[in-house]
């Protein structure tokens, strides 16, 4: 259990903050680059979440993954360094990364196939899912910099996960446009 009783510390006063484990570190380093853009990604799947009260399943599969985006930050946030903690770091599991492919092949089953690019548009709840995903993709290429960093231990499975999640909500943002019927073709040269 998470108990949080005192909101500042004044550490970010100096350019710096802890990792999980208590370790200090600037607040420009890969690891925590990574974990705020998780962040990011978590705060813009709770706007898409405001716009889905037409469709449950996929407001209930965005906070899903929102608990999940968390449990990416603290396993971004819990590096190992090969010492015991004195307790188990929670860590991205296989389990998680198979439930959002699952979940693209479901939801993906009833999307015609695309013959264009398109654009972020179309119903509110599909632009916002749309958001998240292009903040998903920077948050990948921040976790994909740590994950190569030789001094950062990032498991494939926290760096597949959210590779996956950016393709789970471009899916997702198809299925909020009526699957794929209100979505917004890009027209190459249109305005030219």
């Amino acid at each position: 259990m998470v108990k949080i009783d005192k909101i500042y510390t004044r550490t970010g006063d100096k350019g710096t903050t802890r990792l999980a484990t208590g370790e200090p570190v600037p607040k420009w380093c890969a690891r925590v680059e990574a974990y705020g853009a998780v962040d990011e990604v978590n705060a813009a799947l709770g706007l898409a979440a405001l716009h889905a009260d037409g469709d449950d399943w996929l407001k209930d599969a965005i906070l899903h993954v929102q608990n999940d985006l968390f449990d990416l930050g603290a396993d971004l946030a819990t590096p190992d360094r090969g010492k015991d903690l004195g307790w188990e770091p929670l860590r991205i599991v296989q389990k998680q990364v198979e439930r959002l492919e699952t979940e693209i092949d479901e939801m993906n089953a009833g999307i015609p196939p695309l013959d264009s690019f398109i654009l972020p548009g179309g119903s509110p709840l599909a632009l916002y899912l749309h958001v998240a995903r292009t903040t998903a993709r920077r948050a990948e290429r921040h976790v994909a910099e740590a994950y190569n960093d030789e001094s950062e231990i990032i498991s494939d499975e926290a760096l597949a996960f959210i590779n996956r999640l950016s393709d789970w909500l471009f899916v997702a943002g198809r299925r909020a446009n009526e699957n794929g019927a209100a979505d917004v073709k890009w027209v190459p040269g249109k305005n030219r």
